[in-house]
């Protein structure tokens, strides 16, 4: 029960990052990204794990995030770290935005790890 609540919990979280990217610059693949994140955290509070999606998915997050590796790297660098919560930085700064973009696919990245981790720990218990 409490996995249901966690994962329904998750699918939730994801759906409101999808809504937020609508006001975006660049909304359709990001609600993609993020609505793709919602269907996979539905399935699994119903402990449905299909390990081609998830699969397919964290290649493609974890490729698609090296897009955005030379803006997050220029964020560590930087001594004010507190510039990626201020909603006026990413019009000054490009890569405020490429580190929230990165650090977003970072958290698909993790559920989807800990999802596929899960599917072959179901297969075993069998």
């Amino acid at each position: 029960m409490a996995s249901k609540i966690i994962n329904l919990t998750l699918a939730l979280m994801f759906l409101a990052f999808a809504l937020v990217q609508i006001n975006d610059p660049d909304p359709i693949h990001w609600v993609l990204i993020y609505g793709a994140m919602v269907a996979v955290c539905a399935m699994a509070a119903f402990q449905f794990y299909h390990r081609i999606t998830i699969g397919l998915l964290l290649v493609g997050y974890l490729a698609y995030s090296f897009m955005f590796w030379y803006g997050i790297k220029e964020w560590l660098i930087k001594p004010n770290k507190s510039l990626l919560f201020d909603d006026l930085a990413k019009m000054q700064y490009p890569y405020i935005e490429e580190s929230r973009e990165f650090l977003g696919l970072m958290i698909c990245i993790a559920v989807l790890a800990i999802y596929l981790m899960l599917s072959y720990n179901k297969v075993e218990k069998k």
